[in-house]
């Protein structure tokens, strides 16, 4: 299925697109339960207080962009029926406990700009999982989390950590990702 957005005909993805996701997470409070246990390293990020929402998610998407020859990326919207999922009536594709996504391959141009207030951030625009087609690296916040979880390769986790605007910080597989002074809700 094709969907038109910004004077273009978008691809819609299917389960297939998502299926080296589906089902690799494990329940609990580890990086694993939003990012399959697959890549070499990990981090958590999230939007410091100095920090505006743009300048957080404009950081997180040209640091993942340093890292990724030129490709699309997938990018995934979940629908809990509180914010925005860009295409409202395409299908929808399942992930984690059966949440419904919209999954729609495009790039890091319209992960900063389709969106517009999310629930997260209070405004923003990122997608709640995105990918890149080569799938070197996955980005995922889960719907209660106000961090996101990232898993790639040593390289973009180095950047991540090292750039003070995505506020990165490395865990380990079996590590809990709850960053430091945040709390669960």
């Amino acid at each position: 299925m094709r969907v038109s957005r910004d004077g273009r005909s978008w691809r819609i993805g299917a389960d297939a697109d998502v299926g080296w996701i589906a089902g690799q997470t494990t329940a609990g409070f580890s990086i694993t339960t939003a990012i399959p246990p697959i890549f070499a390293a990990y981090a958590t990020t999230y939007q410091a207080d100095d920090v505006t929402a743009a300048d957080y998610e404009q950081a997180l998407v040209e640091d993942l962009s340093t890292h990724t020859p030129d490709q699309t990326w997938w990018l995934a919207y979940l629908d809990t029926g509180a914010h925005d999922v860009v295409f409202p009536h395409a299908p929808r594709v399942s992930l984690y406990w059966n949440w419904p996504y919209v999954l729609v391959e495009a790039g890091p141009e319209q992960a900063l700009t389709w969106r517009t207030g999310h629930l997260r951030h209070g405004c923003g625009s990122l997608p709640d999982l995105f990918f890149p087609a080569d799938r070197s690296w996955l980005v995922s916040a889960l719907w209660d989390d106000t961090w996101t979880c990232v898993g790639g390769p040593e390289p973009l986790i180095d950047t991540l950590h090292g750039d003070p605007r995505t506020n990165g910080r490395r865990v380990r597989p079996d590590e809990d990702a709850l960053p430091p002074g945040l709390t669960r809700e």
